[in-house]
């Protein structure tokens, strides 16, 4: 699993993250998706798809992202 624990969570103001339980989900989720980013990456190369257009699909989705604050 990819899970990077030294992340410090940035709020819109840039101010950290300090609630446990905000960073708590913020890990769970962060590990989570990089699992099934995994997952998914090593489906598609062994599947024959390229690396790098791979990485553009994943880069695209989270261009796409909408902010459920709008």
């Amino acid at each position: 699993m990819i899970a990077d624990t030294a992340i410090t969570w940035k709020q819109a103001d840039g101010t950290p993250v300090a609630c446990r339980e905000k960073l708590a989900v913020l890990a769970e989720n962060h590990a989570e998706l990089a699992q099934t980013m995994q997952d998914a990456f090593d489906d598609a190369v062994l599947m024959g798809v390229d690396e790098a257009f791979f990485r553009e699909v994943l880069a695209g989705l989270v261009a796409g992202l909408k902010s459920p604050r709008r």
